[in-house]
């Protein structure tokens, strides 16, 4: 296919059309990519703005945190203190692409090659999302739960609604299930079953209920420990859910919005496992498209440089003492480590034979990298292809600075084969959930006594919770459990108590 896919900055819906198949030729065809079926939708500005106030999804809820953050990122826009992004890509079927109508024809063409084809691959194919998204359903289920919450507040009063989903807002990241159950959610199937799901809870839920005393005369009738663990689900670390199905005070309609809110968390989940491999792999395909479609004459050299301009802006990597400096770049490290994987496949060292037996030299980077991109995330991509050559080219070495132990910095991983996979695996850990997200779990229930629900904080190398976050949070926890909550910081290797918060309930709006 030859001929200019268009001319000067300026684009017009056929335009788009002309790019997206162009794009679509190479991702399939050259790449391999399987996707979802895309729209592509073309927005304003201040449209952006609102996307980023609502975490970029479409048909959310109203909330007025959203408000604040949008006023927030509008000012800093005004200003000239911040950009915009040039598109936002929902994980959805069709999977939606949205794209700024400032852009010019080769920007446009660069996020639909990013968005519409590499996080599309990403969603549809990647384990993560496969175990924990339903793309089908997220659509749908967004319109219910707006439709919903917009009942609930005409129906129990706006201040009623907003100190509920401020309290889960707050517990969100602690929402989530953490590993794959023995079914898959289904969105179309939540909205359908909520009215049966909501008597059948309240059932079971006064069942538990009936066997806690009321007074002295009654305490033959408490549950074992045993017992009233397992009644309870003890222990668990996914807190809306646990208060969804057993806080005591709570109403139906309170429990729906901790659950729609456990669901949207559950949604976002992998997303944060999978940043700098999302972003690598939209950034390598899109490399790749350009690239592809310059080579065939259908971008012109000026429309190529102006894309470069664009992809260096979004690789680059500060250096440790610049002062934009905040951590890896995850578009950069991403697309680095693919880069790496495609050398190392094509173009093999003896070092990278010895250290990548696998894929060195196979001569086919696009299986390795679908292969990849399916099934590992961030943690796991590094701890496993981040190689030698890379770590020397980006200058990585570890130190160790512990002031309990010695005095000042010690250099502990340098250039040579220990280094290496000590850099490696210090590195791979700061992408690891199970060793950056606090292990939190409710661990029992005084129900013989005060009701006071019980929390367990396991801390992993004294990195502890910071005290008034910690307060504030809980302070939520109470005011959703109706009763007194503790939350106890264990050291994990002495099982040694560091910290102990207890928070009592404030009056909550009356719920019917």
């Amino acid at each position: 296919m030859s001929g200019l896919l268009f001319e000067g900055a300026d684009w017009n819906f056929l335009t788009l059309q002309r790019i997206h198949d162009a794009c679509e030729t190479v991702a399939h065809k050259e790449l391999g990519l399987d996707t979802y079926p895309n729209q592509i939708e073309v927005i304003t500005a201040e449209q952006m703005l609102d996307a980023y106030s609502s975490v970029g999804m479409p048909l959310f809820y109203k909330h007025w945190s959203f408000g604040k953050h949008f006023a927030y990122h509008e000012a800093s826009y005004r200003k000239g203190l911040m950009g915009l992004a040039y598109e936002i890509v929902i994980n959805s079927s069709p999977c939606i692409s949205y794209l700024m109508e400032e852009n010019t024809a080769t920007m446009q063409t660069l996020v639909i090659a990013h968005a519409a084809f590499g996080h599309n691959h990403f969603f549809k194919n990647n384990y993560l999302f496969k175990q924990w998204t339903d793309a089908d359903g997220i659509l749908d289920y967004l319109d219910f739960a707006r439709g919903y919450i917009a009942q609930c507040e005409d129906r129990f009063g706006r201040l009623a609604v907003e100190h509920t989903l401020d309290a889960a807002h707050a517990l969100m990241s602690h929402g989530v299930d953490r590993y794959p159950g023995k079914k898959k959610l289904d969105f179309r199937e939540e909205e359908k079953r909520a009215g049966k799901r909501r008597l059948y809870e309240e059932e079971q839920f006064n069942d538990l209920w009936r066997t806690v005393p009321t007074g002295p005369a009654k305490t033959s009738a408490v549950l074992n420990v045993e017992r009233r663990r397992a009644l309870l689900g003890l222990p668990q670390e996914n807190l809306l859910y646990f208060l969804e199905k057993s806080a005591p005070r709570l109403a139906p309609w309170q429990r729906e919005l901790l659950r729609i809110v456990r669901h949207i968390a559950q949604y976002f989940y992998p997303q944060g496992q999978t940043k700098v491999m999302n972003e690598g792999t939209a950034t390598y395909v899109h490399y790749r498209i350009m690239s592809r479609l310059h080579q065939e004459g259908r971008l012109t050299d000026g429309n190529f440089l102006e894309f470069l301009q664009s992809h260096t802006n979004v690789v680059f990597q500060p250096e440790f003492d610049d002062p934009r400096f905040s951590g890896f770049n995850p578009y950069a490290l991403g697309f680095a480590i693919m880069q790496d994987i495609e050398r190392i496949v094509k173009d093999p060292t003896e070092e990278d034979r010895e250290w990548f037996p696998d894929i060195a030299g196979t001569g086919d980077e696009m299986a390795v990298l679908r292969d990849v991109w399916a099934n590992y995330r961030d943690e796991s991509f590094i701890s496993q292809f981040l190689s030698p050559a890379l770590i020397r080219q980006l200058r990585l070495f570890h130190l160790h600075d512990d002031p309990a132990e010695r005095a000042g910095i010690l250099v502990d991983a340098i250039h040579d084969e220990r280094g290496y996979r000590r850099i490696r695996r210090e590195l791979s850990k700061q992408y690891d959930v199970g060793y950056i997200d606090p292990n939190i779990e409710v661990v029992d229930v005084d129900l013989a006594g005060d009701r006071r629900l019980m929390l367990r904080h396991t801390v992993v190398k004294g990195a502890q919770l910071s005290e008034t976050d910690t307060k504030r949070v809980l302070q939520h926890l109470a005011d959703l459990w109706s009763y007194d909550v503790s939350l106890v910081e264990v050291d994990a290797a002495t099982d040694k108590v560091l910290k102990e918060y207890v928070l009592n309930p404030r009056i909550q709006p009356a719920a019917a």
